[in-house]
């Protein structure tokens, strides 16, 4: 059990998915070869196509061959994480797991926050990296985040914003950009 939870955290981490979307997820949702993922039935009621990269994929496909050994009860429509004996994990199991695996670690509430990291916070994470990246790179942040909302599976960009808190380290690479653009260096390379 501990990989494929080591596999499930992989895939909140890079692809941005809700945690749902990723315990709905059947094999033939995942194409190894296009490297993308079908999030069928998403909050909003649609189905999107995720982009994942050669990492994460490497992952998928170890998971999958596991997976492949379990019980398959309606072949390529079956759950990609299962029990041992085929079930689908719950929502609520996955959770408490979560809880269990941050009490074992010793993570508590951070300072300064209300409460201690939750497993959907993965999904904040995912996105501020990505616009840390961004920034880091030198890609126009503004023009990039539509895609970003689309790629979480939002309707506007007002609602990836709130997933975008301000850390330390986005911070830092607004400030950096922001102090290029100020002092007239070309930021988009």
């Amino acid at each position: 059990m501990p990989v494929i939870y080591r596999t499930l955290l992989l895939l909140l981490y890079g692809s941005g998915m809700r945690i749902g979307e990723a315990l709905r997820l059947v094999l033939r949702d995942v194409d190894l070869t296009e490297q993308i993922i079908t999030v069928r039935d998403t909050k909003f009621l649609k189905t999107r196509f995720v982009p994942i990269g050669p990492k994460l994929n490497y992952e998928l496909a170890a998971h999958i061959e596991r997976r492949r050994l379990l019980p398959l009860s309606r072949g390529e429509e079956s759950p990609l994480f299962t029990t041992h004996d085929g079930r689908p994990w719950r929502y609520q199991r996955v959770i408490s797991l979560f809880q269990h695996v941050r009490r074992t670690a010793g993570i508590s509430c951070p300072i300064g926050e209300l409460r201690p990291p939750r497993l959907h916070d993965i999904r904040h994470t995912a996105a501020v990296h990505r616009v840390i990246a961004w920034y880091r790179s030198g890609q126009d942040v503004q023009r990039l985040l539509p895609q970003l909302a689309t790629y979480l599976g939002h309707i506007d960009i007002r609602s990836t914003h709130r997933y975008l808190h301000m850390t330390p380290d986005l911070l830092d690479a607004a400030s950096q950009r922001f102090a290029q653009y100020s002092m007239g260096v070309d930021h988009e390379g």
